[in-house]
């Protein structure tokens, strides 16, 4: 799974649990699942991470790419700092984006959260520590991010983001959850 870029949202973080067997099968895969699962574990420990954060990241070898956008600068180099340290990664490349600091961004951040979570269908994504849906808001522009239960969500989700007034545009980027 070399070069896979891992997203840190609830559906990952339990679907990480539930570590396909094949992926076991030499001690090669193990370190670098090993390693996967620790960066994950520090990523969503990080204090300051939240619903508009979107943090993600590849493991190449001992080096860990770290993808993404934050609203606050410390969240950047707080994820920095947590993965340097853990055993086994030599090199951090951190290419996390850092969103403009905006008093009209912060008021379409909360819209956003109301139009989406407060819908009856949908509240159930907002909840827990780490929701499934994360609102990405830069100049104006929405992005939602995450994993949604099935294709009405993610349509219903994407038409509630629609309905916010003074967003400029809305790209749904929801995976459907895979069921097996």
């Amino acid at each position: 799974m070399k070069g896979t870029i891992q997203k840190i949202t609830l559906a990952s973080a339990l679907a990480a649990m539930f570590v396909p067997g094949f992926l076991l099968a030499s001690s090669q895969n193990k370190q670098s699942t090993d390693l996967t699962e620790k960066v994950r574990h520090q990523l969503v420990m990080l204090p300051y991470f939240s619903v508009f954060d979107n943090l993600a990241y590849r493991v190449d070898g001992n080096t860990v790419t770290l993808y993404g956008e934050v609203v606050w600068p410390v969240l950047k180099d707080d994820a920095e700092r947590a993965v340097k340290h853990i055993e086994g990664v030599s090199q951090v490349v951190n290419d996390i984006k850092v969103l403009p600091l905006s008093p009209f961004d912060n008021q379409i951040r909360r819209a956003e959260y109301r139009a989406i979570f407060s819908y009856a269908g949908l509240y159930r994504y907002g909840m827990g520590v780490i929701p499934s849906i994360h609102i990405i808001v830069e100049n104006g522009h929405v992005t939602l991010i995450g994993v949604v239960s099935n294709e009405g969500d993610k349509n219903l989700a994407g038409i509630r983001a629609n309905g916010v007034p003074g967003v400029f545009s809305v790209t749904n980027d929801l995976q459907v959850e895979k069921r097996s």
